[in-house]
């Protein structure tokens, strides 16, 4: 078995490891807003939840690429975290596979004047607990407050909290509530080279094994 001694990797070649060793990673399409108004929309594939009381959701957004960096050589934080600095708002919009394309639209690097929505065709909708607004075509989107940024190095977490859910009624089970992940087909990240995972026909059930049970299969006899 190969070991990777980090420290003494580039960053780049620790990004090709991590990316295909945590996977499938959920995508979030994260929505914000800068101090004009204007409307930025981004996909991150390092977000989790990371608490249900309250509800945490965590972000794992790095800087812009070298080439723009700022004169004074520091790195320029990406749009997204710039935008959630300053008004301590985002909208997590969640893709499902009618959503992959428009996703990888947004992941494009346009210029500040170009909106990312309009050039992926979606839609956005008023939130109710934010400013930010949502995408209309998403199949939910978490309302988010910023509670933190932890920043290591060159790296940084974003820690939201959940204000508000709003999610299809297809995919609400009432009996919960629970939501039917099954019919929200929803896609995940892989390693790099544009490589994703559907979840379709992919979803398969294994009920937790209680310890008296667990102990009573293995008593001889």
């Amino acid at each position: 078995m190969h070991e990777f001694d980090f420290a003494a990797l580039t960053a780049h070649v620790r990004y090709n490891l991590i990316i295909g060793l945590v996977t499938p990673r959920p995508i979030a399409l994260v929505t914000s807003m800068d101090s004009t108004g204007r409307v930025n929309a981004a996909p991150y594939s390092a977000f989790s939840y990371a608490g249900v009381d309250p509800v945490l959701v965590t972000i794992g957004a790095g800087n812009r690429p070298e080439a723009k960096e700022a004169p004074s050589g520091m790195p320029v934080p990406k749009d997204t975290v710039q935008n959630i600095r300053a008004s301590g708002e985002f909208v997590i919009n969640i893709v499902s596979e009618g959503l992959a394309e428009a996703m990888n639209i947004c992941a494009i690097d346009f210029p500040p004047d170009v909106s990312e929505l309009q050039e992926a065709g979606l839609t956005t909708v008023l939130s109710t607990r934010v400013k930010v607004p949502r995408i209309a075509e998403a199949p939910a989107s978490l309302e988010c407050r910023e509670v933190t940024t932890i920043e290591v190095g060159h790296s940084r977490v974003i820690v939201g909290e959940v204000l508000c859910a709003h999610v299809g009624e297809e995919y609400i089970d009432p009996a919960g509530p629970y939501i039917r992940a099954d019919l929200i087909h929803s896609i995940g990240r892989m390693n790099g080279g544009g490589n994703y995972v559907r979840t379709r026909g992919a979803i398969f059930s294994l009920a937790r094994i209680p310890y008296k049970e667990w102990r009573e299969k293995r008593q001889p006899g």
